[in-house]
């Protein structure tokens, strides 16, 4: 039987969309931007850096990074990212989602600084302090994915909850975009500056010893906007529901919901009491309870975000690699540095403004109208044909006066990632989970897809490579190509819609109903464990 809600809650169930929202969204939402930005930056960056630290003298080709650093480089930050999220989202749970806020910020904030810095000047110096700060910079990453849609989650109407997560969540397409900007606006200006030739020209002048400060100023760029919102991080009441929930302090959390809805709010001291002596709702995270009500639903979230990000990440991270395969980027030989950067800029700028942008805003339009379960199935499910469609024909998408196409089929794969689970995924685990576990399972889950993101991250770095030993990377082995690596993808998102009927729809009901915090009677079945 379901009891009656807190006057608190049911007043955020049932508030009017107004400022608070959007502020909520602004400030939270800016720490997706930042997250974005620092998380694909390094993709940009990454063929600059084989030029300056991995130069060989005589060679045909510009210096690349070796297999080993190139996967580390890439990959650190995702492994920090993947840590974070389990370690803030138990935290969250356990300190307050606010506390908690301000250290993931400040965190990120310092390594992004960092990450531009060097111990020495010689590749195994510089490449260490990137690795390291950029380790960190995704330890504090990992922490805004689960407390960023708690505490959106926690804010938001019934009505229109879905739009406001994904809306913070879409601020991670404004990073995406920013990062090209930025590199195109820095690569631009040095090549103005200095006019280099191409590597086929003059190998040595194709390179000027100021290209140095290029990646390490659009490294440093991503400090700006997580710094600008500290502030305001830190100005934000706890969310009523852990306040109330689980610190189990009525008057505060209807204190902290009166000053920002602006109405009178009663305490409801006797009903928290109430709530809190009821032990159907006590069980923990590794409790026989918590795997009935719940463990298909987190074994739903998990495996979906898992195998949405081995195709998101390798798609994000490696397009610039995709693009050079069909010749819509020119052979490294043929550009100076900066020129090199721009390129890639300007490749991945064009995907995030045509396709990766708007996916996530039509997600912000149509979640709570058509509901998070179709939208990740419509999306996984599209990310699959366009898959095959492109690797199936791909000889023919490789011949030049097709790739146009190509670059506009492989758009829509990003489209339908964002009008589709790369989205849901993020808003889902925020609904349905018990508020003294919801960050701890976002965390789960989040992590879940940061080990699909360093699958593929790895993965496709290798998988990619030519099957002509002749036409790969240098030091890598031979793989199984673009082709076959675009079919392992297209499996990978047919099994993501598979698993998306584990999934429940959140869509319209409040936090506890879907938790089931709400009821009252029963004990819970079978032992239980202190709450994780």
């Amino acid at each position: 039987m379901a009891r009656e809600q807190l006057q608190v809650l049911s007043a955020l169930d049932s508030a009017k969309t107004q400022l608070y929202h959007f502020t909520a969204i602004v400030i939270a939402g800016m720490g997706f931007f930042t997250d974005a930005y620092d998380l694909f930056a390094i993709s940009l960056v990454t063929k600059l850096l084989g030029r300056i630290y991995y130069h060989v003298e005589g060679s045909p080709k510009p210096g690349t990074l070796p297999p080993s650093v190139n996967s580390s480089v890439t990959g650190v930050a995702l492994v920090g990212t993947l840590c974070g999220q389990l370690f803030f989202g138990w935290l969250g749970d356990k300190m307050g989602r606010k506390k908690v806020y301000g250290m993931t910020l400040a965190l990120m904030v310092v390594c992004s600084f960092a990450s531009g810095l060097s111990f020495g000047n010689e590749a195994k110096g510089v490449m260490a302090t990137l690795c390291f700060f950029r380790f960190w910079l995704g330890f504090g990453i990992g922490g805004d994915y689960p407390l960023s849609a708690t505490i959106m989650s926690e804010y938001a109407n019934k009505k229109t909850r879905g739009a406001f997560i994904a809306a913070v969540f879409a601020m991670q397409g404004f990073g995406i975009l920013a990062s090209g900007v930025v590199a195109l606006i820095v690569s631009a200006s040095f090549d103005h500056a200095f006019n280099e030739p191409s590597y086929a020209t003059n190998p040595v002048l194709s390179t000027a010893p100021q290209s140095d400060y290029i990646w390490r100023i659009i490294l440093m760029f991503g400090a700006i906007p997580a710094a600008l919102t500290y502030y305001w991080r830190m100005k934000m009441p706890e969310t009523a529901r852990y306040t109330a929930l689980v610190a189990k302090n009525a008057k505060q959390a209807a204190q902290d919901m009166a000053r920002v809805l602006q109405v009178e709010i009663e305490a409801e001291e006797h009903k928290v009491e109430k709530i809190a002596a009821d032990k159907s709702n006590s069980f923990g995270l590794f409790s026989r309870e918590f795997l009935r009500r719940h463990g298909l639903h987190l074994l739903g979230t998990t495996s979906t975000w898992f195998l949405l990000d081995i195709a998101f990440y390798s798609q994000n991270l490696f397009q610039k690699d995709v693009f050079t395969a069909i010749g819509w980027i020119p052979a490294a030989a043929k550009m100076s540095a900066t020129g090199e950067v721009y390129k890639v800029a300007k490749a991945q700028t064009l995907i995030a403004l045509c396709s990766t942008v708007p996916g996530y805003w039509f997600t912000v339009a149509f979640i709570d109208i058509i509901g998070r379960f179709a939208i990740q199935l419509m999306g996984f499910f599209f990310m699959t044909v366009f898959m095959f469609a492109l690797a199936i024909p791909y000889h023919h998408w490789t011949l030049h006066e097709n790739r146009l196409g190509f670059v506009v089929m492989y758009s829509l794969t990003f489209f339908f990632a964002n009008f589709g689970p790369n989205a849901t995924t993020f808003v889902v685990p925020a609904e349905i989970f018990p508020a003294r576990l919801r960050s701890t399972c976002h965390g789960i889950s989040a992590a879940a897809g940061k080990a699909g993101a360093i699958v593929g991250a790895y993965g496709f770095l290798y998988a990619s490579q030519s099957t002509d030993p002749h036409k790969t990377d240098k030091g890598y082995p031979t793989g199984i190509g673009i082709r076959y690596s675009l079919v392992v993808l297209g499996i990978i998102n047919f099994l993501g819609m598979a698993f998306t009927f584990l999934v429940p729809e959140p869509n319209g009901k409040s936090l506890e109903e879907l938790s089931g915090e709400n009821e009252e009677g029963t004990e819970p079945t079978g032992g239980t464990v202190a709450p994780a």
